[in-house]
């Protein structure tokens, strides 16, 4: 099958247009809009994981200009960490909503999972 040479992207994909790191949470920026609960939408990461991230940041979701967070979810209700979030990965979430709030949470796993292993050990103390 050949590629077209124009697509149309679908209406539910989500980039991002900031990623931050501030007192201890990672926050993902997404475009202003109404997002409807229980609708699928493909979020991506555009931007780099700030450097200063700790591992076991929560990951959080903006709106536009907006103050109000909303938690990215993994499959099984758990918080997502900064240490499971990639760079340029696309994410399929669905919103959740509550009569007061909301989250984002991923309709599948992850393929990377976090593991804080040493990759060899040589005797000596590891380094952090």
């Amino acid at each position: 099958m050949a590629c077209k040479n124009i697509c149309k992207l679908c209406p539910n994909l989500i980039i991002s247009q900031a990623v931050t790191y501030a007192t201890g949470v990672l926050t993902v920026n997404i475009p202003a809009g109404s997002y409807e609960s229980g609708d699928k939408y493909c979020l991506v990461i555009a931007q780099a994981i700030p450097a200063d991230a700790i591992v076991g940041a929560p990951v959080v979701v903006t709106i536009g200009q907006g103050t109000v967070t909303y938690p990215l979810l993994l499959c099984n209700g758990n918080q997502m960490t900064a240490g499971t979030l990639r760079t340029r990965t696309k994410y399929s979430t669905v919103v959740q909503t509550s009569a007061t709030g909301g989250s984002f949470r991923l309709l599948g796993n992850i393929c990377f999972q976090q593991n804080n292993n040493l990759q060899a050990i040589n005797g000596t103390a590891p380094t952090a």
